[in-house]
């Protein structure tokens, strides 16, 4: 009984052991599938980290057009220009010039002051300030908009103050900041997007590639012929689950390393917010990383060329981004995106990543993430061999119809 099972775990090994040599020999010579497997995720992280290096931008190229051409105006003006973040470059007639610019990309923005602007603060009215921005780049967004509301907000207490009627200075302290705070950025102190951001996009080109890689390989097999994968396979298959184990293990190898290389080392190369502990980054990145491999192996059994997955996988990148909770809350969300986010292993996994390395928790605060990585594995897992079973089940089949009318040509 013994030596029974012990003969069936070697078998089982040895088969296993020949899909994996067979499918990382399959990588290794597609050049389409290693492309994505190494030199994606080794270059693109580098190149999006670069462009957020700074953080922040600095002397965004404004233009105005003053119509008032008063003393508060100008004013709004010299402070605009004299922060760090804005520059005001080009001083125009009309909207229509200031436009012209923006979409010349000469400037990023201009701001609008009507004739009335002086004139309504002087009668105690309400005054505007219009703030157009090209959204096109959040980072010359914030700068242009945020900086125009520091100085509007500071000229709003100037005013309140000189008509305030005050004796001392401390009248003016309350009477400007009646309620004193202090603003301190939490787990982000730069307020830069390159330590919010990365480490989600870290996340999901981990995911992508995988996704990717994954597909091509079954898009490149199915071109020449749709059994062609797995009839090979069936010669060596005593259990499905040697082959969706072999498979699996050699795109594990793969992106464990690609994975460290990823989430360790590309935030330190540009010196982003980094908490995490080894132990628990590893913890997470091994659920992950397997629930990502069956859902891609899942997902690939629908594949029949080449180009469908490309263009599936890229459009959903952005979506999928969007459901981690990075850009909208997700408590915003309606219920059927929240569902249907919870089937992306991307989602907890940036929710676990970020709060590992951008807040400082440990694996029990991400408990919730971490236990429905796990869950998507195991289901993904089940699901995977299921979908391989009935493709190698059809596959014998028309092995079966095939050696017949061979057989029923040469009689």
């Amino acid at each position: 009984m013994k030596e029974k099972l012990y003969n069936r775990i070697r078998e089982g090994v040895k088969d296993m052991c020949y899909i994996w040599a067979r499918e990382m020999r399959q990588t290794v010579t597609d050049q389409g599938v290693l492309i994505l497997f190494l030199l994606v995720p080794l270059i693109y992280p580098l190149f999006y980290s670069w462009i957020y290096t700074n953080e922040v931008v600095r002397d965004v190229p404004v233009a105005i057009v003053d119509l008032s051409h008063s003393h508060q105006s100008r004013q709004f003006i010299r402070e605009f220009d004299a922060s760090p973040n804005t520059k005001a470059a080009y001083y125009c007639n009309s909207i229509d010039e200031a436009q012209e610019l923006v979409g010349k990309q000469v400037v990023h923005g201009f701001l609008y002051f009507p004739p009335d602007f002086q004139v309504l603060t002087n009668r105690m009215e309400q005054a505007h300030v219009s703030v157009f921005c090209d959204m096109s780049l959040m980072l010359t967004y914030k700068a242009i908009y945020q900086t125009a509301q520091a100085v509007a907000s500071d000229m709003n207490t100037k005013l309140q103050i000189n008509r305030s009627g005050n004796h001392t200075a401390r009248e003016d302290e309350i009477t400007s900041q009646p309620l004193a705070f202090d603003e301190v950025p939490v787990f982000n102190p730069t307020g830069g997007y390159g330590s919010s951001l990365i480490p989600c996009v870290l996340i999901l080109v981990i995911q992508q590639t995988l996704l990717l890689g994954i597909g091509l390989v079954a898009g490149t097999t199915r071109e020449s012929n749709p059994y062609h994968d797995l009839v090979p396979i069936s010669h060596h298959y005593n259990g499905v689950f040697r082959i969706v184990g072999g498979k699996s293990l050699a795109y594990f190898m793969i992106y464990a390393i690609v994975a460290t290389y990823l989430t360790v080392i590309v935030p330190r190369l540009f010196n982003f917010t980094t908490l995490l502990s080894p132990g628990s980054l590893f913890a997470l990145l091994l659920p992950f990383i397997l629930s990502c491999i069956f859902f891609g192996m899942m997902l690939s059994c629908i594949v029949r060329y080449r180009e469908n997955v490309m263009l599936l996988v890229v459009f959903t990148s952005v979506p999928f981004l969007f459901f981690a909770g990075f850009s909208w809350p997700e408590t915003n969300m309606p219920g059927v995106w929240r569902g249907i986010a919870t089937l992306i292993p991307s989602t907890f996994g940036i929710r676990g990543f970020v709060r590992l390395n951008t807040m400082g928790a440990t694996l029990d605060d991400i408990r919730f993430e971490y236990q429905a990585l796990w869950i998507q594995t195991a289901v993904y897992f089940m699901v995977t061999c299921l979908v391989y079973r009935n493709q190698i089940i059809i596959a014998r089949r028309h092995a079966i119809e095939e050696l017949g009318n061979e057989r029923k040509q040469n009689q």
